[in-house]
C-alpha cells in the first residue's frame, strides 16, 4: 500500500505531500507517517479515498486544460 500512497501523494501535492494529504483525508500527520513507514497498516478504504481525490484533481485539471485550449493554447 505504501508505494501507491506515496505515488498518489506526490502526484496530488508534490514533494511535500504528507501533511496536505493527511489534512484532506482527515487524519494526523503522524498517522500518515506511520502508514508510509509501514509501522501501521492503512485502512482498507484508503484506496477509495485516494481514488476520489485523484479523480477530483483530474476533473479540475481537465477543466483548466479546456479553458486554456479555448483561450488559444495549441
Amino acid at each position: 500500500m505504501s508505494r501507491i500512497l506515496v505515488e498518489c501523494g506526490e502526484a496530488l501535492y508534490g514533494p511535500q505531500w504528507q501533511s496536505a494529504l493527511a489534512r484532506d483525508l482527515g487524519i494526523s500527520g503522524r498517522t500518515m507517517r506511520r502508514w508510509v513507514a509501514g509501522t501501521t497498516d492503512a485502512p482498507a478504504g484508503l484506496h477509495v479515498d485516494l481514488l476520489r481525490l485523484t479523480q477530483e484533481r483530474a476533473a479540475v485539471l481537465d477543466s483548466l486544460a479546456a479553458r486554456l485550449r479555448k483561450a488559444g493554447a495549441p
